[in-house]
């Protein structure tokens, strides 16, 4: 029986310590396909390269295995694999793992989640790993591979909805630390004092964007609680982000019988 196919990506860029320890972990679990940014593109989002050639460079990795580096973004690097790499024969894909958080609101920015939601849009089960760190920078990154590979295991034995993914966080403790896992929701985390204003040399203003975290502590339901309690979060996210609730309000501003905008051509 031929061993999965696991592609691998992130967006620390190539030549970070998570993506090699995630590499290791899954190597348990199946073949691993490494394809990473050449360099970090943290808070690159869902971007994808349409301006200028895409390359690919076989690169070896310091644990000697073979893997690839781009000069596109993690959303075109998950591209890249499936077409080009793995000649679209992929059966689990991992981001990861992040230096750093990944919660709540801020997914939307994070290439390391946007570049799972890319290989989700390709049908491909997906897992977006993170671990959070302090200022400090991460000191335990085996719990995080550890659990990935436990997941890869789960995933391949039970599959996931077609079009989701699981976002997963873990504190940045020694293993016997943390205190289990729990399947959350996405949180909600804004930034204060966004814009931080400075002046040149010849006095003229330019911007820094900045501020300052602000959590929901009020719902403990969340990823960001479960993190803060020392716990593995679990989120499930999905492709689709219609907003199901507002859909029978809007449709009362067009009713049954006609659904067409006012001043519409019949």
């Amino acid at each position: 029986m031929s061993r999965p196919r696991i592609l691998i990506t992130n967006d620390d860029g190539i030549g970070a310590p998570g993506l090699l320890a995630l590499r290791q972990a899954l190597a348990a679990v199946g073949d691993t396909f490494v394809v990473a940014p050449e360099r970090p593109r943290s808070a690159i989002g869902h971007a994808v390269t349409l301006h200028k050639p895409l390359r690919l460079a076989e690169i070896t990795l310091g644990d000697g295995s073979r893997a690839w580096s781009s000069n596109g973004t993690p959303t075109d690097c998950v591209s890249l694999a499936y077409d080009v790499v793995m000649q679209q024969r992929v059966d689990l894909a991992f981001a990861g793992i992040n230096e750093g958080a990944n919660l709540g609101w801020d997914i939307t920015y994070s290439g390391t989640v946007m570049a799972a939601l890319e290989a989700a849009i390709l049908g491909i089960p997906t897992v977006a790993v993170s671990v959070v760190s302090g200022n400090g920078g991460v000191q335990n990154w085996s719990p995080a591979a550890e659990f990935a590979c436990e997941l890869a295991t789960r995933i391949l034995g039970h599959g996931l909805p077609p079009y989701t993914l699981l976002n997963v966080n873990v504190p940045d403790l020694p293993g016997e630390s943390i205190r289990g896992v729990a399947v959350t929701t996405q949180g909600r985390r804004e930034y204060t004092d966004r814009i931080v204003v400075r002046k040149d040399p010849r006095g003229q203003e330019y911007y820094w964007l900045s501020g300052v975290l602000k959590d929901d502590e009020t719902d403990e339901t969340t990823d960001i609680a479960a993190v803060r309690k020392g716990r593995i979060a679990v989120t499930p996210i999905q492709v689709d982000m219609t907003a199901t609730t507002l859909l029978p309000v809007l449709r009362d501003w067009w009713p049954e019988t006609d659904q067409r905008p006012s001043g519409a051509t019949r």
